[in-house]
């Protein structure tokens, strides 16, 4: 269990890192340290070493400013490593030095360190790592790709010449039925309409989505799922008017629904590792 806490946090720190530390070398340093004299006191040195590396491996292949190289896969692996430390490794019995002071209770009752460090990874985990796994499921489902647009090619000796006079710059064919301008308007040669972008029509995005994460994570925790279902179907209330100015591609409709059940899968898994962990 232990290994799937540290993991998650060593992960959630350094892309909270990335996203909002000015020098990353410096955030990346600090996060290194705190986490390592938390494994030292709590007697899980080796675990969190493991979680260290784990992370560095996560931030190459999730780069933030790219597309990730390896595409959604890296989550899934992480979601199996996690799993399966959660669910067969368990609790420990030993705790170290921090175990000697460590109380936290709550309505459901004493929650044990190795719980704690567990959903507060899972948390981390959700505010940030969260996004970048959105993001890769999307491009990976391509449900938004520019459109190349190729130069035409030249003209053969039978057409007709463009010249200053018949080629007008403003991206409407010439009159006499000459080739247009390639540099006015490429779309109007390639026959195309300009590409939109799906999530052009979505505000806020980076924000709801760990806040509603989390929610997800608390609301699925406390049990009460008839708010959670309010919520998300609230959700898809308020943005349908988003969704209904699609046209006829359906991108935005594609990019609301595939996002959407992406976020709640890895929220909904946090909250399966913490509940499992809380009954083992």
């Amino acid at each position: 269990m232990i290994v799937a806490g540290f993991a998650l946090l060593a992960i959630g720190a350094a892309d909270l890192v990335r996203q909002f530390a000015p020098r990353r070398w410096i955030g990346y340093l600090t996060v290194a340290i705190i986490l390592l004299l938390l494994g030292s006191v709590s007697d899980a040195l080796l675990p969190m070493i493991a979680a260290l590396a784990v992370g560095a491996v996560w931030v190459w292949c999730m780069p933030s400013e790219r597309r990730a190289p390896l595409g959604f896969w890296p989550a899934v692996l992480l979601g199996i490593l996690v799993i399966g430390a959660v669910v067969w490794l368990g609790p420990r019995r030993e705790t170290g030095l921090i175990g000697e002071i460590w109380e936290l209770r709550s309505p459901f009752g004493e929650i044990p360190f190795d719980l704690a460090i567990l959903a507060l990874g899972a948390g981390v985990f959700l505010l940030e790592s969260a996004n970048l796994v959105v993001r890769a499921a999307l491009d990976g489902e391509h449900t938004w790709r520019p459109i190349d647009i190729a130069r035409p090619a030249a003209p053969a000796e039978s057409d007709p010449v463009v010249t200053a006079s018949s080629a007008p710059g403003d991206g409407v064919p010439p009159r006499d039925g000459g080739v247009a301008d390639p540099e006015a308007d490429p779309l109007a040669l390639a026959g195309t309409a300009a590409p939109v972008d799906p999530r052009s029509g979505f505000k806020g995005g980076r924000l709801i989505g760990p806040l509603e994460r989390i929610l997800v994570l608390i609301l699925t925790l406390a049990a009460a799922y008839p708010i959670l279902a309010a919520m998300l179907a609230a959700k898809g209330i308020v943005r349908f008017p988003e969704i209904s100015r699609d046209g006829e591609t359906g991108a935005r409709a594609e990019y609301f629904l595939v996002g959407s059940l992406v976020s709640w899968v890895i929220a909904l898994g946090g909250a399966f590792l913490v509940w499992w962990a809380a009954h083992s």
